[in-house]
Parts: C-alpha cells; sequence; structure tokens
C-alpha cells in the first residue's frame, strides 16, 4: 500500500490508521450517507407499494390544489400542484399495478 511519498514508518503509521477506520462500522456508515453523488435506489422506488387510504388523500389534496390554483392563480398553489400531481399519478398507477397483480 506504500506510495512511494513518506518514510517508511510514517507510511506504516498511516496504514494502521487506515486499517483502523475501515473497521469501524459506525463510521462507515455515515460516510455512506453523506454521500453527495448518490443515485436514488430505483428497485426501491419500483417496490413502493401505496395503500389505498394513501392514494386517495394524495388524489383530494391534487384536486384540492388544483382548484385552489385556478380560482385564485397564485404561483405558489400552482407550484405545490405541480409539485404534488406527479407523486400522485405515480402512487395511482403503482396501486392499480398491484391490484391488477392478483
Amino acid at each position: 500500500m506504500s506510495i512511494g511519498r513518506l518514510p517508511d514508518h510514517e507510511q506504516r503509521v498511516l496504514d494502521e490508521v487506515e486499517r483502523a477506520l475501515r473497521r469501524d462500522r459506525r463510521l462507515d456508515r455515515r460516510l455512506r450517507t453523506l454521500r453527495l453523488g448518490r443515485r436514488p435506489d430505483l428497485g426501491r422506488l419500483a417496490a413502493y407499494r401505496p395503500r389505498t387510504l394513501t392514494v386517495l388523500l394524495l388524489l383530494a389534496l391534487s384536486v384540492t390544489l388544483m382548484v385552489t390554483g385556478m380560482i385564485t392563480s397564485e404561483p405558489g398553489v400552482i407550484w405545490a400542484f405541480a409539485a404534488v400531481w406527479p407523486v400522485t399519478l405515480f402512487a395511482a398507477f403503482r396501486l392499480l399495478c398491484r391490484w391488477t397483480e392478483g
């Protein structure tokens, strides 16, 4: 593991510190969760199984935001609808898929 830039005794000390840090599971877990370039877990997203009540609440919220946005033309309400509507469609789609599976 020597890279040739440090004297041998300093490299041994550095190697020992690295080995000790790799054995620390709690530190390893914390460092893994702090990664910035982490991609979303598509397998977990595909396994999402919403409940009927969740979809109904999302649908009610979406309709309420849509009607409120049409009446008031407030940008905040319209943006809230734009954020909630795709989630509602995805949850409804997953619920329908679950119902048709079996």
